[in-house]
């Protein structure tokens, strides 16, 4: 589910970035003007899109610390239970 939001938030941004830039294109302003607000658009796009990376890799990690915890704790678990089977 997180995953599918992460998508949509990522499209969203990605959709808003292509409009303001088409927007730009068609403002009257100058040519010199248009690119630097079109470059300026894109930086903060980057930012934007670096900085949700930067979450998605952190929540990532937890994730993978998360799951490996819990093979960790199933692993000790089988052991127990083996030696209960032993005796």
């Amino acid at each position: 589910m997180s995953e599918d939001n992460t998508s949509k938030v990522a499209w969203f941004f990605a959709g808003a970035a292509i409009g303001a830039a088409i927007a730009l294109l068609y403002a009257p302003a100058s040519g010199e003007e248009t690119r630097r607000k079109i470059g300026d658009t894109a930086n903060r796009g980057k930012e934007k899109l670096g900085e949700r990376s930067r979450d998605l890799v952190e929540k990532g990690k937890e994730i993978y610390d998360r799951g490996r915890k819990m093979a960790e704790e199933a692993g000790e678990l089988f052991e127990s239970g083996r030696k209960l089977v032993q005796g």
